[in-house]
């Protein structure tokens, strides 16, 4: 494959460069001041909102928004906002440190991520220095609150069909909206939201609609299956009149605007759902601990050993490919020139070149809380289906969490999506590196600087040039088709973010093994999360190539097929590590990574 050097910076390019190329970021590299970020909003988490978590549960507005303002004093509604406008300007490290340490609430997480994140982020990216210094230096210290008005009832995932409509006034002095939305989180608190429409018909634009604006009206609070201390409402424009000075960025425009803040919403959103699965470790396994039957703690019970093991490798995993992918987003925007007068467009443009990964980070983060707090809750068995336990709590409010931001079936039609545009674009050098795969199974050996977890960088290795040649074959069935067939497209964006989060997990296994002083669990959370990975491909592939042959492969795609199960396979005994891991958790009494 190529060298990473011969490669220019962009997503998907894990698929081609080697293992042993991969210097990735993780909390490991945390600074001090990350850190102190790190325990200050644990610590605000715990004593502020777990403390009133009922209140906040039960809709209580003034008690949500006075907590945000609290966070404002804290520097924590500024973190993307310049100081000019009133903000901290932080790295988009501290953005995923705050979104995963802020777990106690689901519902006060939601409403801080849209007020940090897709309420906040169109205006410090693509708004005039008017709007940025009305609206930035209010959203900073939360006297105001803001939303996100993108989905409508025919019209979820795919937005950029809203009916929606802005139409320019005769005097040219408002635009007329008129349409509705729905499903907007901070609906009903929100003091300015951005919200898209179609001008001229087709023309998708955005537009900032303060709260008192003629014509526009807030409709009533959703009933929702969880997350019920957040706002939810529809919005209602009729013949709204909307200032043509509150047109955000250009007529349009609207969707670079959506998708490149939707992706960094659907980061945070893994970034959250990875808090999530680290308290409910934590909590579960204190619980197995105390728990008795038969005689004895159930934490010694080998089913019980395998859920928390299972937990524990698929959230080191999430950890690992969250913080890989936000230091790709750090790095990519730090190669921006903050001299040039758009600077913060081509920042919020930056987005989109890990798109890939970020809608990998929103999958695979938001199955892990899923998987995490189903198995915690069959844990605590009857207690767990009681509410005063949490964990049912949880089990609600974590469900919306593969639907919103795209839902999950969306975000990964995105990565095969963006894989499919890089390859016939050639922004990636896939053809390339599917031509030189047989070179790679009749003499291809990773030279890495030590041999820990040489086995599975190996199997890691072989699993790419395995997604290449599937990758490959369905393209030449398909073509440009492919992205109609969705059954498809689904396995192969799952082994794609197999690859990337199991390459994530190695990378930084080697990294802490490297470290003083070394966790050696970590090498068996890796080795287990890299044989599992193996299996999985091998079936997903054998379900793929049955599609695109019609259950009739040539015996020479079954001998290359046989040649990468064989080469990827690995004799791991996954019990017995699932074992040690779990052990490991109990002894800590937490999660302990």
């Amino acid at each position: 494959m190529s060298n990473t050097e011969t490669l220019s910076k962009t997503g998907g390019q894990f698929l081609l460069s080697p293992i042993s190329d991969a210097a990735i970021y993780s909390r490991e590299d945390f600074s001090e001041e990350h850190h102190d970020i790190y325990n200050m909003v644990m610590e605000f988490d715990r004593e502020r909102i777990l403390a009133q978590k009922d209140e906040i549960e039960a809709y209580n507005p003034e008690l949500a928004k006075s907590l945000i303002k609290e966070m404002g004093e804290l520097g924590l509604l500024g973190i993307d906002i310049p100081e000019a406008y009133g903000g901290m300007e932080l790295d988009k490290i501290t953005t995923a440190i705050v979104a995963e340490a802020l777990v106690q609430s689901p519902s006060f997480s939601v409403t801080w991520a849209v007020q940090t994140g897709i309420g906040s982020l169109p205006i410090v990216w693509f708004g005039t220095e008017e709007q940025k210094q009305k609206y930035l230096p209010k959203i900073a210290s939360g006297e105001i609150l803001c939303a996100y008005g993108l989905t409508e009832p025919s019209a979820g995932s795919d937005a950029i069909s809203g009916k929606t409509t802005a139409t320019l006034s005769e005097d040219e002095k408002h635009y007329i909206l008129n349409g509705e939305k729905i499903f907007i989180t901070n609906g009903g608190w929100a003091d300015v939201y951005t919200v898209f429409a179609q001008v001229d018909g087709d023309k998708f634009s955005a537009f900032l609609v303060d709260r008192d604006t003629e014509g526009f009206s807030i409709g009533a609070e959703e009933k929702k299956l969880g997350m019920k201390g957040s706002s939810t409402t529809p919005l209602i424009f009729q013949n709204a009149k909307v200032p043509v000075e509150n047109l955000l960025y250009k007529v349009g425009k609207g969707a670079t605007i959506a998708f490149n803040c939707l992706n960094i919403g659907r980061f945070k959103l893994g970034a959250s759902s990875l808090g999530g699965s680290k308290m409910v470790i934590s909590r579960t396994s204190e619980y197995a601990k105390e728990r008795r039957a038969f005689g004895q703690s159930i934490s010694h019970f080998d089913a019980i050993i395998k859920k928390v093991g299972d937990m524990t490798v698929r959230t080191f995993a999430t950890d690992s490919m969250a913080y890989r992918t936000i230091g790709l987003l750090q790095e990519a925007t730090d190669q921006l020139d903050k001299s040039d007068p758009n600077y913060y467009i081509h920042y919020g443009e930056a987005m989109e070149k890990y798109a890939i990964e970020t809608s990998m980070v929103k999958v695979f983060g938001s199955d892990t809380s899923h998987y995490v707090i189903d198995e915690g809750l069959q844990i605590l068995g009857g207690y767990g289906f009681l509410e005063e336990y949490g964990i049912a709590g949880a089990y609600r409010d974590d469900r919306i969490n593969q639907i919103w931001e795209g839902t999950n079936e969306v975000n990964r039609q995105i990565i095969a999506g963006f894989m499919m545009k890089k390859a016939l674009m050639e922004e990636l050098e896939i053809r390339e590196a599917i031509r030189e795969i047989d070179g790679y199974m009749s003499n291809g050996e990773l030279t890495l600087d030590d041999d820990t977890l040489a086995e599975e960088c190996q199997s890691i290795e072989t699993a790419k040039r395995f997604a290449l040649f599937l990758f490959n074959e369905a393209l030449c069935e398909y073509g440009q088709d492919l992205k109609h067939e969705q059954q498809l497209t689904e396995i192969l964006a799952d082994i794609f973010t197999d690859i990337y989060t199991a390459e994530s997990t190695v990378v930084r296994a080697r990294k802490i093994m490297a470290s003083e002083p070394p966790h050696s669990t970590v090498v068996d959370i890796a080795k287990v999360y890299t044989a599992e990975m193996g299996s999985r491909i091998m079936s997903q592939a054998h379900t793929a190539i049955g599609a695109i042959y019609n259950g009739s492969p040539s015996p020479l795609v079954d001998q290359k097929i046989n040649a990468l199960e064989s080469r990827m396979r690995l004799k791991t005994n996954v019990i017995g590590l699932k074992r040690n891991i779990a052990n490991h958790v109990f002894e800590q009494n937490e999660y302990p990574y």
